[in-house]
């Protein structure tokens, strides 16, 4: 049987195999066993290889073992198409020279003050990691001098070309001494790589790691059929019944990021969005509070997830399916990292959808599942048995429950039993989870939704008017009411009442329908259209209850505004 190989097999000094163990390491990847030597003897590399594969480590290994100590100039050089990348390369470059006395490294990138990287470079620096942009500006200052530069890697070169940079890239290989390594590292190897390879690499050594290791097997694949209105409430139960702690969504436009960002904070999940319209101080402070944990969900697109590197990432969400098979594997990379399980879960929303998942099972080369949605019910099992285990748990806890049991007595002194007292608790941990089901009766069973909206697209094969039947079928009860009242008709027992809260106020149809059934106990199924504009909103409700609905919402709020409501007079 053969030996399995270790860091130490790899010929790489005694401070950096330190380093690897204390960052829990003692068997390099593929990407890693293959690249390192060969960096090591001083060649030119060419490494094809995804995100998750251990790559960063790869070149920087090599490079901080090489690099003269007791030279305070840049002999390391390391291209990346991103801030984000950037900055994790050289966190990495940090944690593996901990124990090498003498080694400093910076990261220049645009979005910064350029003075603290001028400061940085004239202190001394010998490895230099940055986007091809920035680094041209400082080359252009006379700030960064390559001349003693003996390595230079371009980390995820394809995409710094698809980028644009490759003028910068040029550039800055042709300001680098002649004798040097050149290394690239890149998931694809179009021509336009091929063609640098050849201009300004020296007999590279190839190393490429094969696409069955490309996704890791502890990633569990899965696909949803679902309706495009209906993917936020699918993500929204998943991300509950499944309790999962750190997820990343991924959306292919800044504008559906936004907008599934708002969703979920409305829904009580804590989100942010990570895209290019950010600053890079936002940028920075967003994605620290999810490395904390003070965020569960980050919803991003492709750019701008590039360089996320945290190891607690439990899920990936294909909230739009990728426009390329090579985005979906570095999507999935976030998740199952460092030996740790994963999933991956996306969306599907019409046939054109189901031959991309199709297209993404043959570039993989491994099945991705199909699965039926969960039910609300599910979700209420789920808080059911969290509540026991909650109650477990502070029963449990040694501290003093003297308030507690005087309230119990307090309460027990005014005729509750102590079964209504435990009703009562417990209805009030689980109305919120109660009112859902109650209000989306209409779509218990996503999957039946599925089927419906499957045939209102064969009737579109059809003609218009039949596919427009069989839309307004699909739009159940609420949506019969909302077409009447668009008519001028309001269905018959309905009261239209004024609300003083609109757009502004950041309101959404959702928010007004759980205020109105959890304030006032009126079934949500039974509450009518809703029509929201900048300062005010609409919503019908049964006429027997507008008076209680008035009555009962005035001293109340919702989103944190006070209430105002009132028969409508229009």
């Amino acid at each position: 049987m053969e030996k399995e190989l270790l860091f130490s097999d790899l010929g790489i000094s005694a401070e950096i195999l330190k380093a690897v163990e204390d960052m829990g390491y003692t068997h390099p990847s593929t990407i890693q066993a293959q690249s390192i030597p060969f960096l090591l003897e001083g060649k030119d590399v060419i490494g094809q290889a995804q995100t998750g594969t251990g790559k960063t480590a790869s070149f920087a290994i090599p490079i901080i073992d090489m690099v003269d100590a007791s030279f305070n100039k840049p002999q390391a050089l390391i291209l990346c198409p991103t801030r984000e990348l950037a900055v994790q390369v050289e966190g990495e470059i940090v944690k593996l020279s901990k124990y090498k006395r003498g080694i400093s490294s910076t990261c220049i990138y645009g979005g910064e003050a350029i003075d603290r990287q001028i400061k940085s470079l004239k202190k001394g620096v010998q490895i230099v990691v940055g986007t091809p942009g920035r680094i041209m500006d400082h080359m252009d200052r006379g700030t960064l001098n390559l001349e003693h530069v003996r390595i230079i890697v371009l980390d995820e070169a394809d995409e710094m070309l698809d980028m644009g940079f490759r003028d910068d890239i040029e550039n800055i290989l042709s300001d680098c001494p002649e004798e040097r390594q050149t290394v690239f590292f890149s998931a694809t190897m179009p021509k336009p790589i091929m063609d640098l390879t050849r201009k300004y690499q020296d007999n590279p050594e190839i190393v490429k790691v094969l696409r069955k290791e490309l996704t890791v097997e502890n990633i569990s694949q899965v696909y949803y059929e679902v309706k495009p209105s209906l993917k936020l409430e699918l993500m929204s139960r998943l991300i509950n019944l499944n309790q999962f702690q750190l997820s990343v969504v991924f959306c292919n436009t800044k504008r559906v990021t936004d907008e599934v960002t708002e969703e979920l904070i409305a829904r009580g999940i804590t989100a942010e969005a990570l895209h290019g319209d950010l600053s890079q101080a936002q940028r920075t402070k967003v994605m620290n509070k999810f490395r904390k944990g003070h965020v569960s969900v980050l919803v991003a697109t492709d750019v701008a997830a590039r360089g996320i590197d945290v190891d607690n990432v439990e899920a990936v969400f294909n909230f739009d399916l990728p426009l390329d098979e090579e985005n979906y594997v570095h999507r999935i990379g976030r998740t199952g990292r460092a030996g740790k399980s994963g999933a991956a879960i996306s969306f599907v929303t019409g046939r054109k959808d189901m031959f991309r998942i199709r297209d993404l099972e043959k570039f993989i080369k491994t099945s991705i599942s199909k699965m039926a949605p969960p039910s609300v019910a599910d979700l209420i099992e789920l808080k059911k048995e969290q509540l026991i285990k909650d109650v477990y748990r502070q029963l449990n806890k040694e501290e003093d429950n003297s308030f507690y049991e005087d309230m119990i007595g307090q309460m027990l002194t005014e005729g509750l039993s102590m079964e209504q007292i435990v009703l009562g608790l417990s209805k009030i941990q689980l109305a919120d989870a109660v009112h859902e089901m109650e209000e989306q009766n209409f779509n218990l069973d996503l999957g039946r939704d599925r089927d419906r909206s499957s045939r209102g697209e064969r009737s579109e094969r059809g003609d218009r008017r039949g596919r427009d039947r069989g839309r307004e079928r699909d739009k159940g009860a609420r949506g019969e009411r909302r077409g009447a009242r668009e008519k001028g008709v309001r269905e018959p027992g309905m009261a239209r009442l004024f609300l003083n809260l609109g757009k502004k106020d950041r309101i959404r149809p959702n928010d007004i329908v759980g205020a109105i059934a959890g304030e006032t106990g009126v079934p949500g199924r039974s509450i009518g259209g809703i029509d929201i504009f900048d300062n005010f909103s609409f919503v019908d409700v049964p006429s027997k209850d507008a008076e209680h609905v008035i009555k009962v919402m005035k001293n109340n709020t919702i989103k944190g505004k006070s209430v105002n409501m009132e028969i409508s007079k229009g």
